[in-house]
């Protein structure tokens, strides 16, 4: 899972007449970015699609583990995590960005492919407790993969459906303890591998090669012509933020949060974009619109004290 907020348009995805995505076309020598570019006032460059995606993937991410948050909590018998789990799950989510910097690109397509299926299949089976029901999602997945089907459309669909399933998977085994942990680290992780080292670029750039769906790609709003790339690692943050906020302060606060987020997102994006940042790691922007909301609510509840 690529965790990167990229402007730089080194994988412009083209779509054809039959509107799917065959190929990647390299980098312009011109200094471009793929957000939008929308005169509001004269050159001020603008986007909120993206974020508005952010809002709606969200919402749906509480109101689905709602739904299924005592059978993903029986699945894993209760079992949490603890801050040493973390600390190993962020040491191996940095490992991996760097290995697939170097992997051959049919591992890597095996791998992802592997991976997605498996949880496709983990979470129909929890909708639908039956294996033979929850097999044909897997194979639609990888049978559109490798079709002249697989097109833009299809491409984020699954890389939302992906996004929600890992989200509703894994909140059941963070504590708000364990979240905070995870969080610092992460964004520690994030920005050491996206503004140092570049890795967390470049595995995603080649993994968007072959057309993996490891980010949700959109296309510029209010103006045309740009696409916007978000890697699939932020929009699980996001989630798993939205169900642990759900979790200790409830679910009206928790919506209250997701729109903290989306705004300070939207904000925070624009700066980046007028600025001509070419690439920023996104847990920084979710992560400020989530302090954001834990600070308004802190001042709230003081005042209200007072």
């Amino acid at each position: 899972m690529a965790e990167f907020l990229t402007t730089k348009p080194s994988y412009f995805i083209a779509v054809t007449t039959n509107v799917y995505i065959r190929s990647v076309l390299s980098s312009s020598k011109q200094p471009q970015n793929k957000f939008l570019t929308v005169n509001i006032c004269e050159d001020m460059i603008l986007d909120v699609l993206l974020p508005s995606t952010l809002f709606l993937i969200a919402v749906a991410i509480v109101f689905l583990y709602a739904l299924y948050e005592k059978k993903v909590s029986s699945l894993f018998g209760g079992r949490e995590f603890r801050v040493g789990h973390v600390v190993l799950l962020v040491i191996a989510m940095g490992a991996l960005v760097t290995v697939i910097v170097f992997l051959p690109e049919e591992a890597i397509r095996i791998l992802f492919l592997f991976s997605y299926s498996a949880i496709f299949f983990l979470f129909t089976y929890l909708i639908v407790p039956k294996w033979y029901l929850a097999v044909p999602t897997p194979v639609l997945f990888v049978a559109l993969y490798f079709s002249p089907y697989w097109n833009i459309y299809s491409f984020n669909f699954f890389a939302i459906i992906f996004a929600v399933c890992i989200s509703i998977y894994m909140g059941s085994l963070f504590t708000w303890k364990t979240t905070v942990a995870f969080v610092a680290l992460l964004t520690i992780m994030d920005v050491i591998q996206v503004l140092i080292t570049g890795l967390m670029v470049t595995s995603g750039e080649r993994a968007l090669a072959l057309l993996l769906p490891v980010a949700i790609i959109l296309p510029s709003f209010p103006s045309g012509g740009r696409l916007m790339i978000l890697g699939l690692g932020d929009v699980f943050l996001f989630g798993l933020l939205s169900i642990q906020t759900t979790q200790k302060y409830g679910r009206k606060f928790a919506f209250a949060s997701i729109l903290s987020v989306t705004i300070v997102f939207l904000l925070l994006q624009t700066i980046l974009l007028n600025y001509g940042v070419k690439s920023f790691p996104a847990t920084v922007l979710v992560i400020s619109g989530w302090l954001t909301s834990l600070a308004a609510r802190r001042l709230y509840k003081s005042r209200m004290f007072r």
